[in-house]
């Protein structure tokens, strides 16, 4: 694979997001040719069902037909788990993130929760072929239970992960948090010392929240960033065409 790809992803796809993201999905849309991979909330923090929203449902369908990806991210993007016992978990679920939904769930539950979600596209006709932990937290019962959902992959901050093995591939991601203006000053620092190291790396992901489309200084910087990736010959893809065209290179070579 010759060509260096670039992936605009949308974290946190659901009924009560869309009014922060349309505007930069507009944007990008205006800039033309540049598909992008919707991560998906099935119940949204359990109070935002998709059932409930056909009008964007068919925002949904619109965007495969131009050429988008749909992903499973989570079933409710919420920790209703039992209180955490130790620090670690304490931190990890009470500080580091309330929303790491498969973090602490055994095997079954994790395997009934990929259910909902994998039922929930096959009712609408959706293609699913891969699947993204919220605030990519994966307990081992989920990993176990993801391996043998039938799906492609999964990804984390750094890596493509093929099933059923886990697989790496190294896929550098961005990512801000923009809750406060200090964490947005920090964000775009860091940002732009990762893209110096990675400016010739063969893939890399743009991952955006919805907190970031809340603020203007957040969401100027990623629709020019795209256009300045865009500029230096980065070809814009989906997770799931970018994978296809991996494995077919590794298969050839």
């Amino acid at each position: 694979m010759s060509e260096r790809a670039l992936m605009l992803v949308l974290h946190d796809v659901a009924p009560e997001t869309w009014a922060d993201y349309r505007p930069f999905v507009e944007a990008v849309d205006a800039i033309g040719g540049v598909p992008m991979t919707w991560l998906v909330v099935p119940d949204f923090h359990n109070r935002n069902p998709l059932q409930a929203h056909p009008d964007f449902r068919r925002l949904l369908d619109g965007r495969l037909a131009r050429g988008d990806e749909l992903v499973l991210h989570g079933c409710y993007h919420a920790d209703r788990a039992p209180s955490p016992r130790t620090p670690k978990d304490w931190f990890m679920r009470r500080v580091y993130t309330h929303e790491g939904e498969f973090y602490s769930l055994d095997e079954a539950a994790a395997r009934e929760r990929l259910g909902q979600g994998l039922a929930l596209f096959r009712r609408y006709d959706w293609p699913l072929h891969g699947f993204v932990a919220p605030a990519w937290l994966m307990s081992p019962g989920s990993r176990r239970a993801l391996a043998g959902s039938g799906l492609l992959y999964t990804s984390d901050p750094r890596h493509f992960y093929l099933l059923p093995d886990f697989a790496p591939i190294t896929a550098p991601g961005l990512v801000w948090s923009a809750r406060s203006a200090w964490r947005r000053g920090m964000s775009w620092l860091v940002s732009e010392r990762q893209l110096r190291h990675c400016r010739q790396a063969p893939l890399l992901r743009l991952g955006l929240h919805p907190v970031d489309m809340r603020h203007d200084f957040s969401r100027r910087y990623w629709l020019e960033l795209l256009k300045r990736l865009l500029r230096e010959g980065r070809q814009p893809t989906t997770k799931i065409d970018w994978l296809r065209q991996y494995t077919w290179s590794s298969s050839a070579a």
